[in-house]
């Protein structure tokens, strides 16, 4: 893409964004209904339009309406426009993304539950706020991970905020019979139509310290990408249901999903399906297929 077509898009991209900023706010001002959830929808197709971004999915996502915890990995801040030009949602995300330029508005309008992870109860906090949104019918995207990786790697779910399916049962806050987890996998397949090789994928993955500016004008001139995401087999979360083992088998169904994305077939040997796996970063050619 040269520098003027991408100009062009971003000033195109930044007049949809203003002409979604003003019926938003007054949406969710006075009462949120169809176009407060919608907007931000159409805001990240017209981004993925603009810039060639195509995101196909597989598998079996919650019907509309449908309340559900989702347990992502997390790649790259594409991730979160992908995901939200699928359908309504909303996403958790930590404190500091409120006060971002840009990204931050974005994220209030489209009813991001922030978590300060420097407060101390923040967890229960959270937890009570989501298994309300839950009660109410939303979409809660939560990536598990905790943070972004290089693109090549899963690293360990993290169960604590899992806990607001557990609060989502209980009268006072949701009073729901059972919660919806359901794990999603995002992958990055294709950029420029040619299948992404393990050594391209940190190009596209947006972790550690890396500024966001610099990392936006690489993905700008790169070009073309797909990405494809995989809605799991979900989790019937109830009363019985232990935290740690369902964040554990959600986590082992979104490995399998990123490798079966890669290689096109299961990995070898037996699937994590319960129990709690150890601690660190684990390599997604654990199971002997390489990695992602």
């Amino acid at each position: 893409m040269t520098r003027f077509g991408t100009i062009v898009r971003l000033v195109l991209c930044a007049l949809a964004f203003g002409l979604m900023v003003g019926p938003q706010a007054l949406s969710l001002r006075y009462g949120r209904g169809r176009i407060a959830a919608h907007l931000p929808t159409w805001f990240h197709r017209t981004f993925l339009w603009l810039f060639g971004v195509r995101v196909t999915q597989s598998g079996t996502p919650p019907a509309p309406g449908e309340p559900a915890l989702v347990l992502s990995n997390h790649v790259s801040w594409l991730d979160i426009i992908a995901l939200g030009s699928l359908r309504p949602l909303s996403f958790v995300a930590k404190s500091e993304i409120a006060g971002w330029p840009v990204v931050g508005m974005l994220a209030r309008l489209q009813r991001t539950v922030f978590i300060d992870r420097a407060r101390r109860g923040a967890t229960a906090s959270v937890n009570a706020t989501v298994a309300g949104r839950l009660a109410g019918g939303d979409l809660i995207v939560l990536f598990a991970e905790g943070t972004t990786s290089d693109g090549t790697r899963l690293l360990p779910f993290r169960s604590s905020l899992v806990g607001a399916a557990r609060t989502a049962l209980d009268g006072a806050e949701g009073g729901l019979d059972r919660v919806r987890l359901q794990p999603l996998a995002i992958t990055y397949p294709r950029r420029n139509g040619l299948p992404l090789v393990r050594s391209e994928r940190p190009e596209i993955a947006w972790y550690g310290d890396m500024d966001l500016a610099p990392h936006l004008a690489v993905f700008l001139a790169q070009g073309p990408i797909d990405v494809h995401v995989v809605w799991g087999a979900p989790i019937a979360f109830d009363a019985a249901t232990d935290r740690k083992r369902a964040t554990a088998q959600a986590e082992a169904s979104v490995r399998e999903a990123l490798q079966r994305a890669v290689t096109g077939r299961a990995p070898q040997g037996p699937v994590w399906t319960g129990g709690i796996r150890p601690s660190g970063a684990s390599d997604l050619s654990d199971s002997g297929v390489p990695a992602v």
